[in-house]
């Protein structure tokens, strides 16, 4: 971490919020800013800017940073630090990575951004990097266990990593653009150079059999074209998850060929269209070395473990799709009933269900009220398309169509519908049936107290033999029992195969 004194001293206690937390990326590739909306555990980006620099541009043969892009990159970090200053970022994090790091002239270089912007400039050694790297992954995935790889335009930074425990690390010189220099814009030449740097590396083959997780834009691109290709039903980077024997092929195919054949392919910008080939031929090259049962993408990486170790301790171990979902709930719930009150009064429908469905259930509890301002009419449809994107990590893409589904059930939808439809391919019929019972249990829920708190306390839900009972408490208990709060118990009851009883 940077030393807050330093950084205090340097900014001029001018960067001064309200929790909110800036990080300048200073890669071989682009300098980048982006704004997060602390203190939550995982804070979604309220403001995300690049500009492409290619500060790493020629420096296989120079050894110094490509001349043009200076005067880019330094205006690039000047102009982002002051926009920082002016949405009130209480803590602003600079750090730069390989280019900055390897060049002969990156001290200078350094030295010239902190005169500028009056604030230090973390230069990440290479350990730093990968390590960045594999805690912006485990922000979602904390099991995680396999390889990480983030690659950035200079470096490709690997990490082990032993059920969420960091092992052995690497940082290569296999960015996309230092490959295409390195081998002289030539893909055979490139395949030559990645196979004997990963043959240096024995520890590799630990990874067989597990998963490697790749993360960093081009390898992103990829994930994009793949889901193209296999016709994936969600858009949605983080977690997508292809079999070696599925990517392996495309791989080769994405290596050997030449950058126009890239113009057209939705998601995959134009400027990576000149070094995506050697992205390719490394990420084919680390799972020919691993062997690994998964190849998985992350959404998350070097930025967001700069990013969440500058937050509190306490806030980093919170559970980071809980701590996300409170967030929304706060932010955008009617009124004050707590996913922890909805949870516990749906509990006697799930009599057996493991941990794991507990924090599903919690999820959706506290995402029940997401789509109350929007029009009757597409309530379900919003509802069902904002959870279904959530910016959150670590959802695995079923997790997320559950999730979906159940909002759609709760706001009145049909999961058989033509909009859904792409999705529930992705459920089997137990994840369907759950979808179905939690999504009318919130719907019942909301009908009872309105979305206020402490009403659900007063009723209790209870299956007793063959009938699905509410039992209400208190002498005006009519008053809590509307013909539709009947209809919905009805057809909760009829989910299940129940009759149903208000006691």
């Amino acid at each position: 971490m940077t030393d807050s004194t330093t950084n205090q001293a340097m900014a001029g206690n001018s960067i001064t919020g309200h929790g909110r937390v800036a990080v300048v990326d200073i890669g071989s590739n682009s300098v980048r800013l982006v704004v997060y909306d602390a203190p939550a555990r995982l804070p979604i980006p309220m403001f995300n800017e690049k500009a492409a620099c290619a500060l790493g541009l020629g420096m296989a043969a120079s050894g110094r940073l490509n001349p043009v892009g200076i005067p880019k990159a330094l205006d690039s970090v000047r102009r982002f630090v002051d926009l920082s200053r002016a949405m009130g970022v209480d803590k602003l994090e600079i750090v730069a990575t390989a280019a900055v790091r390897d060049a002969t002239d990156g001290p200078d270089f350094v030295a010239e951004i902190e005169k500028l912007t009056a604030h230090h400039v973390r230069v990440l050694s290479g350990e730093e990097e990968a390590k960045m790297a594999a805690l912006g992954l485990l922000s979602g995935v904390p099991d995680a266990d396999g390889i990480i790889g983030d690659l950035g335009g200079g470096s490709l930074d690997l990490v082990c990593l032993e059920n969420g425990k960091f092992g052995k690390f690497e940082t290569l010189p296999l960015g996309h653009l230092r490959l295409m220099e390195r081998s002289d814009n030539n893909p055979e030449k490139a395949w030559n150079i990645v196979r004997e740097e990963f043959s240096k590396l024995e520890w590799l083959k630990e990874v067989n059999g597990r998963t490697v997780f790749a993360a960093g834009g081009s390898w992103r691109s990829i994930a994009r074209i793949f889901i193209e290709q296999i016709e994936h039903p969600l858009h949605v980077v983080d977690n997508f998850w292809i079999d070696p024997e599925v990517a392996t092929p495309l791989l080769h195919i994405l290596g050997g060929s030449v950058k126009h054949r890239f113009k057209k392919i939705v998601g995959v910008p134009e400027k990576r269209n000149e070094t995506l080939s050697f992205a390719a031929i490394a990420l084919a090259g680390l799972m020919e070395a691993a062997t690994p049962a998964r190849l998985k993408f992350s959404g998350f990486g070097m930025r967001e473990g700069v990013m969440i170790s500058s937050l509190p301790k306490d806030i980093q171990k919170q559970d980071p799709l809980i701590s996300a979902c409170t967030t929304m709930n706060e932010r955008t719930g009617r009124f004050s009933i707590t996913g922890d009150e909805l949870l516990e009064w749906m509990a006697p429908l799930f009599p057996d269900e493991t941990a794991p469905e507990t924090r599903l259930r919690l999820a959706a509890c506290l995402m029940s009220d997401v789509g109350w301002n929007e029009h009757p009419d597409y309530r379900a449809e919003q509802a069902f398309d904002r959870v279904l994107r959530v910016p959150y990590a670590g959802l695995r893409h079923t997790q997320r169509a559950v999730l979906a589904l159940t909002a759609y059930v709760r706001y009145n939808g049909d999961p058989g519908d033509k909009l859904t439809a792409p999705v529930m391919r992705l459920l089997d019929d137990g994840q369907l049936q759950w979808v179905w019972l939690t999504g009318l249990a919130l719907r019942l829920a909301h009908t009872i107290c309105g979305s206020a708190p402490n009403i659900l306390s007063t009723t209790r839900l209870r299956v007793d033999g063959n009938t699905l009972s509410l039992d209400v408490e208190g002498d005006d208990h009519h008053a809590m029992v509307s013909d539709a709060v009947q209809r919905r118990l009805k057809t909760l009851a009829k989910r299940m195969g129940l009759k149903s009883k208000v006691v």
